[in-house]
């Protein structure tokens, strides 16, 4: 008939009685070494259309030397970085004049503390604020 099962033949050997026990049970065991037990593989039904990858073991990154020679330097902005130069326009001019306020271009990624370090350092002020604007 069609279907996906093994055929599988049994042959027989008739014996006296007492070998006839001990001979089929060893022939069986011998089948059965020889071809396995469990031949018979059963496959998982599959119940939804979607097919989700099974999560498996992430393992962190352990390279066996650097791919870049020096470090990361983004934290180490010196004071000379940070100031850039003063900014020498007609606003900025006023400004000094006026408000008692130095503008000076700066690094993009120093933060407000930074940049008043930088100055208080730089030019023995004491800073009152620091305002910052991105152009």
């Amino acid at each position: 008939a069609g279907g996906c099962g093994r055929v599988s033949r049994i042959y027989t050997y008739i014996m006296p009685k007492n070998q006839a026990v001990g001979k089929k049970k060893a022939l069986i065991a011998a089948k059965a070494a020889k071809k396995g037990v469990q031949t018979k593989t059963t496959r998982k039904t599959r119940t939804k259309v979607q097919f989700h990858r099974p999560r498996t073991l992430k393992l962190n990154r352990d390279p066996k030397y650097l791919r870049n020679s020096a470090g990361s330097t983004d934290k180490g902005l010196d004071k000379y970085q940070i100031l850039r130069f003063p900014l020498t326009t007609e606003s900025a001019m006023k400004k000094i004049e006026d408000n008692r306020t130095l503008v000076f271009i700066v690094d993009v990624r120093a933060n407000k503390r930074q940049i008043k370090a930088a100055v208080e350092s730089m030019y023995d002020v004491k800073a009152d604020k620091v305002n910052t604007l991105i152009r």
